[in-house]
């Protein structure tokens, strides 16, 4: 059985970083498109990074386009959301969320797509305050 298992987050101040990471157990490490998605409190859940495994094209929502970065371990199947300068709208319940898929499947529109996703792991949170 596949599925994701999700770590990090915490606490952290405004400024401040977190890593939270998502491995894929259960399966070779093929072409995945993996997303995270963010559940701020009080509002919907929003697509912030986009990564196809098979060759590291991503995309990045505008809101953290230059403070987050995915990075990936194929020796661990995983990725890690490296979150940089946090603001108090980084806070929440961040969903690690994978399809295996090919190149044109793991495009930009995904991240508006959460249901098109069939593994998702149990989320992280994340709590930037001052």
């Amino acid at each position: 059985q596949v599925e994701l298992v999700e770590s990090g987050g915490g606490s952290v101040q405004p400024g401040g970083s977190l890593r939270l990471s998502c491995a894929v157990a259960g399966d070779t490490w093929n072409s995945y498109c993996m997303a995270w998605f963010l559940q701020a409190p009080g509002k919907g859940r929003e697509g912030v990074a986009l990564r196809w495994t098979g060759d590291n094209t991503t995309f990045y929502a505008a809101s953290v386009d230059g403070r987050f970065t995915i990075s990936q371990d194929n020796t661990k199947n995983a990725l890690h959301l490296e979150m940089h300068n946090t603001l108090l709208e980084d806070s929440g319940i961040y969903y690690c969320l994978a399809e295996p898929a090919n190149k044109w499947w793991c495009r930009r529109e995904r991240m508006s797509l959460e249901s098109s996703f069939t593994l998702r792991g149990r989320g992280s949170q994340v709590t930037v305050s001052s």
